[in-house]
């Protein structure tokens, strides 16, 4: 598989990859080239930005989460179609989960045998840009950093003392420099930025990226770093799920609800599911349907609008008191409790979970997750091992111990509470604040296809269409 491709890393976060990740792939697609993004780690939100700039679904590729194995999997199914890969990296290059840097950016790019192109924020800084991009250039074997984009460049004197000095020193080519300018900056909240669904100013926003792109980067050198990748191993597409049964779930995804991974609907559609979209703000009720999946997001921005639609909270508590099979992470779990508080206001949410939700000032849980699985649900067994993520700022409270369980232990992360508990299970839901890629979470696809399909026979033979 030759597939051109790079990486877009940095020394560190917030020093601009981001945006020239998202104003590479812009221009690129511009010229009419169909571009495959990938973000590494488990953010949706870069990706959900990446995807916009493409003009297709973003993938996320996380040795974490992952194997190595399904991680090239991942990357040979999105390239399906595409004629050039970008990869954005995550925090700096070298940055993993423990000393060793396991699950760094360095580690995927060396996996995908793909060059970097390494975007360094020089801010108060001439010839000392030379000893950082050298550093890196040779801080582990078998990394390529294939060159470098200057971003915050002060004025043309600057710029010419860090380009002499990079060439000069380091050998390698500086394929752009971007002046400081503030408008260039993505919208960002408490948790990152601004997912894409929620922002009027796309359009906009992407465009000006694109153009700063053209006008600043070297594209047919970046693209000629690109495509001298080096043949990746041949390999499969390893399936995602195996077929279980015929079952339609709905999947709440809209303005509020945007965090899916592409591959986890991907598996639900190859275990046999149909999938039916549905608008938490709009739709009055659900379709005819086997079970629920809801995702992340940021439910507490539109906590009057969903509490608003009652006729459609109404209709799925109802449908979960008989049994509707539903899968729910963070905001999910959010609408699915009683109510959400936040800046002194509250709003009622669907109330098939005992408990409430407390929007607080900082993170509760942010970081990878390893679960547990410590009770049989109807997704997991007993003893599973989940790899997973967690990403929210709220706490669970007034929880009511008496009618509720857990299915999760967290071995890593925080969990809902003290005791690292997670996994909230009512009847047939199951609602979690760790978020779960289908690479990280063998039969989590098979069994929730499987349980609405069994819900689908229960229903056709008591004779309720619903």
């Amino acid at each position: 598989m030759n597939a051109p491709r790079l990486v877009v890393a940095a020394p560190r976060g917030r020093s601009g990859k981001t945006t020239v990740a998202i104003g590479l792939v812009a221009a690129l697609a511009a010229r009419g080239l169909t571009v495959q993004p990938y973000k590494k780690g488990p953010d949706y939100i870069d990706a959900g930005w990446l995807g916009e700039a493409a003009g297709r679904p973003c993938r996320n590729l996380d040795l974490f989460m992952m194997s190595a194995d399904a991680a090239l999997s991942a990357f040979r199914r999105g390239m399906a179609g595409a004629e050039v890969a970008v990869v954005e990296g995550a925090m700096g290059l070298y940055d993993g989960v423990d000393l060793e840097g396991t699950g760094s950016t360095a580690q995927l790019a060396r996996l995908l045998s793909a060059p970097i192109l390494l975007v360094v924020d020089a801010t108060r800084m001439t010839r000392s840009v030379a000893a950082l991009v050298g550093g890196f250039q040779h801080f582990e074997s078998g990394v390529d950093v294939a060159g470098v984009v200057l971003n915050n460049v002060a004025r043309p004197r600057h710029e010419e003392m860090l380009v002499r000095s990079i060439e000069h020193y380091c050998g390698i080519p500086v394929l752009g420099c971007i002046p400081r300018d503030e408008f260039l900056a993505i919208p960002d909240r408490h948790l990152g930025l601004v997912p894409v669904g929620e922002e009027r100013r796309l359009a906009r926003v992407i465009e000006k990226a694109r153009t700063m792109a053209v006008e600043r980067l070297n594209l047919e050198q970046i693209l000629g770093i690109a495509r001298s990748a080096p043949e990746m191993p041949s390999g499969e597409v390893v399936p995602l799920a195996a077929r279980v049964g015929s079952a339609r779930i709905a999947v709440l995804r809209d303005r509020v609800f945007t965090f899916y991974y592409p591959e986890n609907l991907e598996a639900l559609e190859e275990a046999g599911a149909s999938l039916q979209y549905v608008d938490s703000l709009a739709d009055p009720t659900l379709p005819e349907v086997d079970g629920l999946y809801i995702g992340g997001g940021f439910p507490e921005l539109f906590m009057d609008q969903l509490e608003a639609n009652g006729s459609l909270r109404r209709d799925i508590r109802q449908r979960i008191e008989v049994g509707l099979p539903v899968y729910a992470e963070c905001a999910g779990l959010i609408y699915l409790s009683r109510r959400v508080r936040w800046q002194g206001r509250s709003s009622e949410m669907v109330g098939a979970l005992p408990c409430e939700i407390e929007m607080t000032g900082k993170p509760q849980g942010h970081g990878y997750a390893v679960a547990e699985v410590v009770e049989d649900t109807p997704f997991f067994r007993s003893g599973d091992r989940l790899n997973g993520h967690e990403f929210h700022n709220t706490r669970v409270s007034m929880l009511d111990g008496g009618t509720a369980r857990f299915a999760y232990r967290l071995r890593r992360g925080s969990g809902m509470d003290a005791d690292h508990n997670d996994g909230l299970m009512v009847g047939s839901v199951l609602a979690a604040y760790t978020h779960l890629h289908a690479s990280g979470a063998p039969g989590w696809a098979e069994g929730f296809v499987a349980t609405a399909a069994s819900y689908q026979r229960r229903r056709q033979s008591s004779g309720d269409g619903r």
